[in-house]
Order: structure tokens, then sequence, then C-alpha cells
């Protein structure tokens, strides 16, 4: 079964009473510490609503910014 990608939407009757781990886009054009674009936070917004209302008993969310000029930068980091 390895490969086979399900949508969110047909594992969402499995997720109650489970530990949920989501990967999300938020990897977001920031300026001078300022979110310049919040579209794709907003876009998942509706997933992260909907695992948490089929009785996920927790959602943890994992994400980046990326890495400015191909370097890690720890201003950029997410920790």
């Amino acid at each position: 079964m390895l490969g086979r990608k399900l949508r969110l939407e047909q594992i969402l009757p499995q997720l109650s009473g489970q530990r949920v781990l989501m990967r999300a886009d938020f990897n977001v054009p920031i300026k001078d510490g300022r979110i310049t674009d919040s579209n794709r936070i907003q876009a998942t917004l509706p997933s992260i609503q909907a695992v948490l209302d089929n009785g996920a008993k927790s959602l943890v969310l994992m994400s980046h910014l990326g890495r400015p000029d191909g370097r890690r930068d720890e201003k950029s980091s997410l920790r």
C-alpha cells in the first residue's frame, strides 16, 4: 500500500481519538519580521478545523520557512 495517497476527506472518519501529525505549507513570505502574504496559512485552516471537528485527540502541525540563499538561518527558524 506504499505510495497510495489518500485525501483528508477519506480518512476523517478514522481520526476520532487519534493523534494526528499534519504537514502544513506555512512557508510564507516575511519582510521585516511580518508576514506579507498569509494565503498559505489561511488555506490550511479548513483542514486543521476538519481534523479537530472529527475528534482528533491532538493535532501537531509541522512546517518550515525554507532556507534563504540555501543556508540555514537561525532567525528564520520556527523554533
